[in-house]
């Protein structure tokens, strides 16, 4: 797909292709508003080998997914989008990359009803991962510019749990479901993967050693019976500058995955 076959909806936006992965990977995207960054890199790289059925949850431009897709050789992906314009361009990024025989992408509400989900071929049960990059923000705590920026980044706190359901609801058994946020929710995020998953880890990121950690990676495991796991932080950057440390310097050229 082309710009110039895509709705009118994309073509009055100014968008920007950027490079991830090191180039293997190209993602037009707004050049305003909310934009993919390493969230969206590591929630794909943190899929695990073998995953034959991935769905997207909340995908944006489909980055995610993306990452995901570019080292599963023979999976296919589903990515759920509320903004029609996004889920657009989701589609371009899909085909510009060589991945549309293998991927929909469907404009639907994550938390809308099951018969909603289900009646737009989004089906209980289905997926070997589950993935979501929800949006962070409380929407009493600030202001966005448009209404597509305010979607993308803003969500009161209890629809958290409704977006971890929903994921619950479309796992396979013995399915992974992994949601990367930040880390201030831990507190809503946690009891809402313990009452559903098993094998629950979480693995908290930080900016450097000795920090703060701001965002946590959370994963549990449809059916499992096995116990809460909390790992070790990790450090993205080295000490001092910007430099990313060798493990996720790595995985942002597209040379390794997130084991964890």
């Amino acid at each position: 797909m082309s710009l110039d076959h895509v709705p009118d909806l994309v073509k009055q936006q100014t968008l920007t292709r950027d490079a991830f992965l090191g180039g293997r990977l190209y993602v037009s995207q707004p050049e305003r508003g909310f934009r993919a960054g390493l969230d969206s890199v590591l929630l794909g790289a943190s899929v695990l080998p073998g995953t034959r059925q991935l769905l997207d949850l909340g995908a944006g431009v489909g980055t995610a997914a993306l990452v995901a897709l570019a080292d599963l050789v023979g999976s296919n992906a589903t990515l759920v989008e509320i903004d029609p314009a996004t889920a657009a361009i989701a589609g371009l990024n899909l085909g510009a990359n060589g991945f549309a025989e293998r991927c929909r992408v469907l404009t639907l509400d994550v938390v809308a009803k099951g018969a909603v989900r289900a009646a737009a071929g989004l089906l209980a049960d289905q997926y070997d991962a589950v993935i979501a990059n929800p949006p962070f923000f409380d929407p009493g705590a600030g202001s966005a510019p448009s209404a597509a920026r305010s979607t993308a980044r803003h969500m009161p706190p209890e629809a958290l749990d409704l977006w971890v359901k929903a994921a619950a609801t479309h796992a396979a058994p013995e399915g992974e479901v992994i949601f990367i946020h930040a880390a201030q929710s831990l507190p809503t995020l946690l009891p809402a993967f313990m009452a559903r998953f098993g094998a629950v880890t979480v693995l908290p990121l930080t900016p450097r050693e000795g920090e703060a950690a701001t965002r946590v990676l959370v994963r549990g495991i449809k059916g499992s019976r096995a116990p809460f796991t909390l790992l070790a932080s990790r450090a993205l950057h080295e000490p001092e500058g910007r430099t990313f440390r060798p493990e996720f310097d790595a995985i942002f050229r597209g040379t390794a995955r997130l084991v964890w």
